[in-house]
């Protein structure tokens, strides 16, 4: 609302649409050293051929703008910065509007944001987790899987239809191993009572003995042919793997809270497969090999490092060609605007080959395909060495954090402190996942995810379930009673300022499908605004023993932050605690 006000305005002057200055204009970023303005104008992205015009020329027109501009009841102060027109909001309209907006729009603030007006809904499919039935649910598969929960969040958050899809890894030579290693060295009560472990340990053993027993390779290659071939007795084994299997990662995203829409597999693309063979055939795009393999010379030069294999020797399907059958299947099905796949980066030359096979074979709308890659995590381990599952790991986290939340005098006796502490322990992972751009490797770190000060996500769920625990001890008698006068401790005006931003936060993570911004924010109302919320809610911004105004004032100040850092973190895919 207040930023509209410098829209009008602008408008006016510049005789502009104010929807046409909407992108130019922004919250100021936060400065601990000097107080700031509250809006900024970037003049450069008004101004034509602005790239020919001097750093002076701009900043004379700047200047110029800012004394034909004219100070109100709204906007307060306006100055010309270097390249930008600043405005400074009346403190006290500042204070009511933003407190008034966060406590109304409640889940949707920001959300409703100019940035967002006029936003056509779009359909988007997003793939993601994506874990292989014949080996081991590891860590690169955890953070498909929270990447790709953030982007289905934020993207239903906007209003967009998202369809959320676990395609899993079901069909392919390994399981050609798989089902060899288990006829082999398969045990049936195992395989009941653990069957990802289990499975693991098989596809393990089968893959050191195939090195040394050209044999097991041969049968492995057979019974993947009578696989392809729809053979009964292979298919029986190999949907009961698949069965078993998607029964435990459903009882482990249930632990992650992550839902999925559909749980596709390659294995249904088997035969499509052929079909799409048959396509590219009729395009004349299919070559061979001297080896018999099938081909797609992708670059069109005859380059050997461009082709991409769509068929064996032997006839059978390949990940490439099930990948294709499968993205002409879900627009056929869902007649998407954006498809996403979020999978680590050495898959990127493999989706760039995809894509290009699909305009190939023309379908322009695999313009529309995005790869989202990630890196890799380093030095993940539990104590059970390098087996990574993903039970592992949440065992793991919900371990740590309950011997860490039993050692603090402060714990509050819980309901249920298994839950607790698995939502603690899950947002501690995600934060530290999300810190930096997700292309980059990170070294994880065990000790440093579980500190409780800092930017960690410990101390961003005590946050949260201290300033609840503020709303439930004095919100009753204080809640009522309101008045914005009484908040105009710098402090209050920095959390406001912090607030304001919310909604560029929201715009930049959708423009980027990058978490890290909305982290940021998250993490700066830790380090700037709160370094130790007991001290700042006890000491500098105290509501005990405080006059009912004053109280009720910071009180509605600390629900509207609960508010947005509640917001935020379930956008980022954690659930935040009340109590801990």
């Amino acid at each position: 609302l207040c930023c509209g006000f410098c829209l009008f305005s602008l408008s006016r002057v510049l005789d502009r649409p104010a929807d046409s200055l909407i992108k130019s204009i922004s919250a100021v970023p936060i400065s601990k050293k000097e107080e700031v303005a509250d809006f900024q104008l970037a003049l450069d992205s008004l101004l034509e051929d602005h790239n020919n015009k001097s750093r002076l020329d701009i900043q004379l027109q700047a200047k110029k703008l800012a004394e034909k501009l004219k100070c109100d009841a709204v906007v307060s102060a306006i100055s010309a910065g270097p390249g930008t027109l600043n405005f400074k909001i009346n403190r006290e309209l500042l204070t009511k509007t933003v407190l008034q907006q966060v406590i109304e729009d409640g889940s949707e603030y920001g959300l409703k944001s100019e940035l967002f007006s006029g936003l056509p809904q779009r359909r988007f499919v997003v793939e993601f987790s994506s874990p292989n039935v014949a080996k081991k649910f590891h860590v690169g598969h955890l953070r498909s899987t929270i990447i790709g929960n953030f982007i289905a969040n934020l993207k239903e958050a906007l209003g967009h239809q998202v369809t959320r899809i676990n395609y899993i890894g079901d069909w392919g030579m390994q399981f050609g191993l798989l089902g060899t290693g288990f006829q082999l060295f398969g045990y049936e009560e195992k395989l009941q009572s653990n069957p990802l472990q289990h499975l693991f340990e098989v596809y393990v053993q089968v893959n050191k003995e195939v090195a040394d027993d050209k044999n097991i390779a041969k049968l492995a290659h057979e019974f993947f042919q009578r696989l392809e071939l729809g053979d009964m007795q292979a298919l029986s084994l190999w949907q009961r793997f698949r069965d078993l299997s998607i029964e435990e990662y459903i009882r482990m995203y249930k632990r992650l809270g992550v839902n999925f829409d559909e749980y596709s597999g390659e294995s249904f693309y088997r035969e499509k497969s052929q079909d799409v063979l048959k396509l590219m055939d009729s395009k004349g795009l299919l070559q061979k090999t001297i080896k018999g393999n099938v081909v797609v010379d992708i670059s069109g030069t005859g380059d050997p490092s461009s082709f991409c294999t769509v068929m064996r020797s032997d006839g059978t399907s390949l990940y490439a060609t099930r990948d294709l059958a499968a993205a002409i299947d879900r627009m056929d099905k869902y007649n998407f605007d954006t498809m996403i796949y979020v999978t680590d980066k050495g898959q990127q030359k493999h989706f760039q080959q995809v894509f290009q096979m699909l305009k190939m074979m023309g379908y322009e709308w695999a313009e529309r395909c995005l790869h989202v890659p990630f890196g890799i995590v380093k030095g993940m381990k539990t104590r059970r060495g390098d087996v990574t599952f993903l039970e592992d790991v949440l065992n793991e986290i919900q371990s740590r954090m309950l011997k860490n939340m039993a050692s603090i005098k402060t714990t509050k006796k819980l309901m249920n402190p298994q839950e607790t502490a698995e939502r603690v322990g899950l947002a501690a992972l995600i934060i530290q996942d999300f810190k930096g751009l997700l292309l980059s490797d990170y070294e994880f770190s065990w000790d440093r995810v579980f500190q409780s000060r800092g930017d960690t996500g410990v101390f961003l769920q005590y946050t949260h379930a201290r300033l609840h625990s503020l709303e439930e001890t004095f919100g009753c008698g204080y809640l009522n009673d309101f008045n914005i006068a009484c908040l105009r401790e710098p402090q209050s005006l920095l959390i406001l300022q912090h607030l304001l931003r919310f909604d560029e936060v929201l715009y930049r993570s959708s423009q980027d499908l990058q978490p890290r911004h909305i982290l940021l924010l998250v993490l700066i109302f830790l380090s700037s605004c709160f370094s130790h919320l007991a001290a700042v809610a006890h000491k500098t911004l105290q509501i005990k023993d405080s006059p009912t105004e004053v109280a009720g004032a910071r009180l509605h100040l600390f629900k509207a932050v609960r508010s947005v850092l509640a917001n935020g973190m379930k956008l980022l895919g954690i659930t935040p605690v009340c109590r801990m």
